[in-house]
């Protein structure tokens, strides 16, 4: 994914928190932990602790951030005429929401549908005879919770609005109030950093230290993101108003979420750093790893190394083929950054790096193990 930043005022960049989009996040964790290792035991807590009608409308409404995250949660960067800044406390946020105009909320709202409407340049459900009988279409196969939701919107989208910012008002007094209080110094703390690297070291220092899939190109005029999607976006545009928000999360990881729909500021929702947490590991190299383990011969190779380290020779003995083929089938292996080397006299040594490959997944690891 890339953002047009060719002639934009540093001074259009800007670092924010924001507590609406961090509740968001922190429903998608609620709804799927797995995606975010690191808050199982605050989801198990906070999911059972839930009274039951409010469970109830989180699960009636989880489409909205369970496998999308809808721009809804960043009203800010959709008002027409703002100024992309996020709001002080997540009353203000909801503000933000509410001055939406309706055909931007029923387009954010509508996004579970594979976003057709949300940033294609379709015409509005709300206008449009046959748009609107596309989406009804779309939210029936996804189930009657869908359907129901979208007739709602397209009736009376106000209504749909004002339950919504009562259920997020009713999340924060049940759970996320005592959350955001917990989490909204590093945030800070981190987006203020971010700031500073901007004003002293420029651009391309601060997005480095935002995350690794990020880059700025030569030139200084874009941004790149390295995800498994594709799409683009203009900061520049002046028919939105220049400028590009950068918004940290301590729920988000590991995901980076670029809201890049037309006629909306472009936003970059990035996880906060981890000391005690690895780096993820680029789409290209992720392709290399996968590659890589996927050859039979060099799984054999990789159950021998992951138990004890051999050299070239001990493994063409032990697999009956020629030391060559294993330095071949080892090179790939070390080029993904699987395989670690040492010397001890005149041999190498190779071995499996069991941290790198548990990244990758458990089944892999305890098959080889096995």
């Amino acid at each position: 994914m890339t953002i047009d930043i060719a002639g934009l005022d540093p001074a259009r960049i800007v670092f924010e928190t924001s507590p609406l989009v961090e509740l968001g996040v922190a429903l998608h964790a609620l709804c799927e932990p797995g995606h975010h290792p690191g808050v199982h035991g605050w989801a198990t807590a906070t999911a059972t602790a839930l009274e039951p009608d409010l469970a109830d409308r989180l699960h009636e409404a989880d489409f909205l951030w369970r496998n999308t995250f809808s721009d809804i949660f960043m009203p800010f960067a959709g008002v027409r005429g703002g100024d992309g800044r996020t709001g002080a406390d997540l009353a203000a946020d909801l503000d933000l929401l509410d001055r939406l105009d309706d055909e931007r909320f029923v387009a954010a709202a509508l996004e579970f549908n594979c976003g057709a409407f949300h940033g294609t340049g379709a015409a509005s459900p709300l206008r449009d005879a046959g748009t609107r009988a596309r989406a009804l279409e779309m939210a029936a196969a996804r189930g009657r919770p869908q359907v129901e939701f979208t007739q709602r919107l397209l009736a009376d989208p106000d209504l749909v609005r004002r339950r919504l910012r009562r259920l997020f008002e009713d999340c924060d007094q049940a759970f996320f109030a005592d959350t955001w209080q917990r989490i909204r110094g590093r945030l800070v703390a981190d987006a203020r950093h971010k700031t500073d690297l901007l004003r002293h070291k420029g651009l391309a220092e601060a997005i480095r230290a935002v995350s690794p899939a990020l880059a700025v190109s030569g030139d200084g005029g874009r941004i790149s993101v390295d995800k498994l999607t594709e799409g683009a976006t203009d900061a520049t545009d002046p028919a939105v108003g220049p400028g590009l928000t950068l918004i940290p999360t301590s729920f988000g990881r590991p995901h980076l979420m670029v809201l890049h729909a037309p006629g909306w500021r472009p936003v970059l929702h990035y996880p906060v750093h981890r000391p005690e947490l690895p780096s993820p590991a680029s789409v290209e190299l992720l392709q290399l790893r996968m590659e890589a383990l996927a050859h039979p011969l060099r799984m054999r190779l990789c159950r021998s190394i992951a138990r004890s380290p051999y050299t070239t020779g001990e493994l063409a003995d032990t697999n009956g083929i020629t030391s060559p083929e294993v330095s071949r089938h080892l090179a790939v292996l070390k080029k993904a950054g699987l395989v670690t080397t040492r010397r001890r006299g005149r041999y190498v040594l190779h071995q499996l790096d069991l941290t790198v490959v548990a990244r990758l997944g458990s089944d892999f690891l305890e098959g080889i193990l096995r």
